[in-house]
């Protein structure tokens, strides 16, 4: 009997055990009546919280069958495109805000994707898993095996991250990237804790609201204007 691989997209999006706190603090960043774009949206929950509370213009992104048809079935509009082909369906600097939600780490090239958001939105909420969890080093350290954890649930052969990143090796992305970090807020549990002690040992995640960086061109000009 043969048999044949399937050919339904898989989702780009981890599971978040944390998912009602990331996206309380994800809606407290975001403006009303904004226009948002969520990369890796799965369900679209986000998105028609923003849309009926917050009033804000919507466009998903989600790659996963399942949950592309669960997005269209709340009314969210949304695109089935892989991320890891990029941008280039939607036209420039037509967002305010691009959501990218435990999805970050699963992407083939993060610094082009992150680089491609700042050309469509004005600003980028980035959530990612923190490898740099104590219990992750112990797991690593005192056991010699990959982590399997309430955050990070996969075993090694099964999980969907293909990056492994820490809240000191995003901080150092942003350094060489066409962005800065306007705000950092660690995810302890189920709490965000603004300047956490010692974070990137006791975050399970974190969340960055970033900004595209002015170039030396746009500040000599800004100088230039008097601005």
């Amino acid at each position: 009997m043969s048999s044949s691989k399937s050919t339904t997209p898989r989702r780009l999006q981890l599971p978040d055990p944390r998912a009602a706190v990331t996206n309380d603090l994800i809606i407290q960043q975001i403006e009303r009546g904004s226009r948002v774009l969520d990369l890796g949206c799965g369900d679209a929950e986000l998105l028609a919280r923003l849309q009926s509370e917050h009033q804000c213009d919507v466009l998903g992104v989600e790659y996963d069958e399942n949950a592309f048809v669960q997005a269209i079935e709340r009314g969210i509009p949304i695109l089935q495109v892989d991320l890891n082909e990029g941008l280039d369906t939607l036209p420039s600097q037509s967002f305010d805000y691009a959501v990218l939600s435990q999805t970050l780490q699963q992407i083939r090239r993060p610094m082009e994707l992150l680089h491609e958001i700042f050309r469509v939105a004005r600003r980028a909420i980035v959530v990612v898993p923190n490898f740099g969890h104590w219990r992750v080093r112990l797991q690593v350290g005192l056991l010699g095996r990959v982590p399997v954890t309430d955050n990070l649930p996969y075993e090694w052969y099964e999980s969907p991250n293909i990056h492994f990143l820490s809240m000191l090796d995003f901080r150092e992305l942003a350094g060489r990237g066409n962005f800065r970090i306007v705000k950092e807020i660690p995810i302890i549990g189920t709490r965000a804790v603004d300047r956490a002690w010692h974070a990137n040992l006791r975050a399970h995640c974190a969340m960055y609201v970033l900004e595209r960086a002015e170039t030396g061109a746009e500040a000599n000009l800004r100088e230039t204007q008097g601005e």
